[in-house]
């Protein structure tokens, strides 16, 4: 077992019982002995809760990863029943102590969406807080317009230092492409490069490179020896514990951004081997018949697809390398006096199927696809055990955080400020909770799929297909059309009525004409 990752295993936090009080997550007695158990480094609330003055700037540490199953993480799995947080069978689950610490002390959102669950357009809303199709990164490898306004511009302006390490993915199709010349409000973009997904980095003269190449000299993705210095996470991450070192006397902006565990699915030693004995199954819907059209097997099941355990062990193994590299960096903000002032974002891009639905990876409006992590700690700002469970897009973030550290929101601003049920959720307006929604769509100009999501149902409309309701309360699992319910006429029809807003006011192409819609005019009028 290397140093690094022995160290990094002492960040162990118990399991956090928890039973709703409202919107929060409360924490009774037993489970605040509990947290308090866990390392010195990041456990005494007391501490954590001193109030951020007025004067002073938090710092903001985002770790974003990519095609990350929000099944993965403990925190989330404590809030779902039995069999929707074990669907890879009974205890095959990757224990993710350190990225749990991170909700104990803060806040969970349990329906937080990739507004369009596809790298380059979730992308473009969560750092513009502007729908993909108004920033010119609709899809994946389409360049962000030049005069967006990113969260970081706007806290560059305002005295940040501010640094990006990891992939991009908003300048184009160029492949690395280290140090993007549009910087878009990250001034030390040295470790940023715009695609891919490489397992080893190193320097060459004093430059970041991808250490993997092929015969003919080309970048691949093999491991090659890499090891806690040169294996993707851990060099990415080392390259923010710099800067957090570097600027830890004035306040700063670190956007790191993980290229696993998005495939391949391959990781270092001792992760490689670290679940290889777990038993890993099927998820339930993996093997359900393909005689039913739609969201269901007949256009989004690959029926080539076998299931291959060994792809899930690999998975579990990069994200528990992602859990020990995130101790660490949450052990150097304590080393450095840094944590109670320091507001930590723990998210994805978007999810991955992991095999549900007989599918992998993303880009339809399923859970595992379009679901995310959404997790942040504010001292000061946010209460400890606080649980989200109202809609939330990734369009929505830059505006919410923003507000949350008294910055002004940019002009043009699409998403919602919800920094309220961040601050004091039991005193912001109820009906606005009770009735959110946020909008998905398909990363494409021409009409393909759109949604509406809140955190019980899901109003899906297509050009292949009659419009699907699901209800996530009594079908988490997502098998079955409840559109066409009595009692679901109601919520079916606001949400049409939702949906052509958001395309009249966001001009979204595939809502202008057609089929889409065409489907929701006929649903929003109630029989």
């Amino acid at each position: 077992m290397s140093p690094r990752f022995e160290g990094r295993s002492l960040m162990v936090a118990s399991s956090f019982c928890c039973h709703r009080f409202g919107s929060r997550l409360r924490f009774p007695m037993k489970c605040m002995l509990a947290l308090f158990a866990v390392t010195m480094a990041n456990c005494v609330l007391a501490r954590e809760v001193s109030a951020v003055s007025a004067n002073e700037q938090p710092n903001v540490l985002i770790i974003q990863t990519d095609e990350h199953n929000f099944r993965t993480l403990g925190c989330y799995r404590d809030t779902l029943p039995i069999e929707e947080a074990e669907i890879w069978g009974k205890g095959a689950v990757v224990e993710t102590p350190s990225i749990d610490s991170i909700a104990a002390r803060g806040a969970i959102c349990t329906s937080f969406y990739a507004t369009s669950p596809v790298c380059t357009p979730s992308r473009a809303a969560f750092f513009t807080g502007r729908y993909p199709q108004n920033t010119g990164a609709y899809q994946n490898d389409r360049p962000l317009r030049g005069d967006m306004v990113t969260f970081a511009e706007v806290l560059r302006r305002d005295g940040y230092a501010t640094g990006y390490a990891g992939k991009w993915h908003l300048d184009g199709p160029g492949k690395p492409q280290w140090g993007p010349d549009r910087q878009f409000g990250f001034s030390d973009n040295r470790y940023m490069f715009n695609r891919g997904h490489w397992k080893k980095f190193d320097f060459e003269n004093g430059q970041p490179s991808v250490a993997a190449t092929n015969k003919k000299g080309q970048p691949n993705y093999d491991l090659n020896g890499a090891d806690e210095k040169t294996f993707s996470t851990d060099w990415l991450c080392d390259r923010a514990a710099d800067f957090i070192r570097e600027h830890s006397q004035e306040p700063f902006c670190y956007h790191l951004s993980l290229p696993d565990p998005h495939g391949p699915n391959t990781v270092r030693q001792p992760y490689d081997t670290m679940f290889e004995n777990m038993p890993v199954r099927p998820p339930m819907t993996f093997q359900l018949d393909g005689d039913q059209p739609g969201w269901l097997p007949a256009t989004n099941r690959n029926s080539q697809q076998r299931f291959n355990a060994r792809l899930m062990t690999q998975y579990f193994g990069m994200v528990r390398c992602i859990d020990d590299n995130v101790g660490m960096l949450l052990s150097l903000l304590d080393e450095l006096s840094l944590t109670k002032r320091t507001v930590v974002v723990f998210t994805s891009d978007h999810g991955d199927l992991c095999y549900e639905h007989g599918r992998l990876n993303k880009g339809n409006p399923y859970e595992g696809s379009a679901k995310v992590p959404m997790i942040i700690a504010a001292p000061g700002l946010i209460s400890a055990g606080l649980r989200i469970d109202q809609a939330m897009g990734t369009v929505d973030f830059a505006p919410t955080l923003l507000s949350l550290l008294r910055k002004e929101v940019p002009a043009g601003t699409q998403g919602r400020d919800l920094s309220e049920w961040f601050r004091n959720i039991e005193t912001s307006d109820e009906e606005s909770h009770r009735n959110s929604v946020t909008f998905l769509r398909a990363a494409s100009s021409k009409a393909a799929w759109i949604a509406a999501v809140t955190d019980r149902y899901k109003l899906i409309v297509s050009a292949d297909d009659q419009p699907w309701l699901f209800d996530l309360k009594e079908d988490p699992h997502e098998t079955t059309n409840h559109i066409g319910k009595p009692e679901n006429q109601t919520i079916a029809a606001r949400l049409a009525r939702s949906l052509l807003r958001y395309g009249d006011l966001m001009k979204d192409p595939q809502l202008i004409e057609g089929k889409l819609r065409s489907d929701l005019q006929k649903l929003q009028i109630q029989p």
